[in-house]
């Protein structure tokens, strides 16, 4: 048998705040999902990702203190073209989401951004740059 990744999880401080942010990006996470303790969704493909409260965490990690270090995990929304790139990053941005990285043409062929989730971890935006 071999392990096959099945779903990627996120703690967060404030679960309305962090749902809030991911539905905005389009996640079909269910109505009244921020007063339960942990959360679920199927995204395309067949994995899930799951929300978990810091309170959660340390009713089964009483040492958790959460990362060090900086960031070691971070998630992508890949977008149709360039123009829903930087339009989701207008409309998160102006939402008061915080933008670590304004949208840009990347060398390796993508428009590219990267907003900041409620919890401070990185949200990378991207889609085919044709020019």
């Amino acid at each position: 048998m071999t392990p096959r990744l099945d779903a990627i999880s996120v703690t967060t401080a404030d679960l309305a705040a962090s749902l809030a942010f991911y539905r905005r990006l389009g996640l079909d996470i269910p109505a009244g999902a921020e007063s339960a303790p942990h959360v679920e969704v199927a995204l395309p493909g067949g994995q899930r990702l799951l929300w978990d409260t810091e309170d959660v965490v340390r009713s089964f990690d009483p040492g958790w203190t959460g990362s060090r270090g900086g960031e070691r995990l971070g998630l992508a929304f890949l977008c149709e073209g360039p123009a829903e790139v930087d339009a989701v990053y207008a409309d998160l941005t102006g939402a008061g989401y915080d933008g670590h990285l304004e949208p840009w043409d990347a060398v390796w062929g993508q428009r590219y951004a990267v907003v900041l989730d409620p919890d401070g971890c990185a949200v990378s935006l991207f889609a085919a740059n044709p020019s």
